[in-house]
């Protein structure tokens, strides 16, 4: 299992069309389960069957690839999570449907993919960043040849500082939220 984030160096960071050409033929291979999503392409259909469970999208690669080549703008929020073509819908959704905001997962180690059948996620985080997490690490290898300032995600999220600005980011959210060690 290998995670990437996307969050600098780039004009936007939740443009699906680059992350999919990175990592085909990935995208085409797979069926693709989109939840949490925000601000998503108009071609997009939810799928019918919700069975009284909140909104969500059943896409077969192709045809994601192609809504996203032909109306390519940022995804606020959105977990795409990529199943191999032979998992039946009916199996994936008996599990709980993936989400971003407020999800603490991404944030820990060891890193893993959400639903437990999927086996790449693609995760557009408040369209500040983009999160890449796969069972097979040459996608995710081809995610950060095609994005050479992308970070990986276990060190990024072992808190070993790349940067100053690194160091900055993290100060900002404990003014902002306050440290949750003490309790607060």
């Amino acid at each position: 299992m290998k995670g990437v984030i996307l969050r600098k160096g780039e004009s936007g960071y939740s443009y699906f069309s680059g992350v999919f050409s990175a990592i085909f033929p990935a995208v085409v291979e797979r069926n693709w389960l989109i939840t949490g999503y925000e601000n998503y392409p108009e071609a997009l259909e939810p799928y019918g069957g919700n069975l009284g469970r909140e909104a969500f999208f059943w896409v077969p690669g192709e045809r994601l690839e192609e809504i996203v080549r032909q109306q390519d703008y940022p995804w606020y929020w959105g977990v795409l999570s990529g199943f191999k073509r032979e998992v039946p819908l009916h199996q994936v959704i008996s599990y709980g449907l993936p989400y971003a905001d407020g999800y603490t997962g991404f944030w820990k180690n060891p890193i893993s993919i959400q639903h437990p059948m999927a086996d790449i996620e693609i995760v557009a985080w408040d369209s500040a960043l983009t999160l890449l997490i796969s069972r097979d690490e040459a996608i995710a290898q081809a995610f950060r040849n095609a994005y050479p300032r992308s970070e990986d995600l276990e060190t990024y999220n072992l808190g070993e500082p790349e940067s100053e600005e690194w160091r900055k980011i993290w100060e900002e959210a404990e003014l902002y939220y306050g440290d949750g060690a003490k309790g607060e």
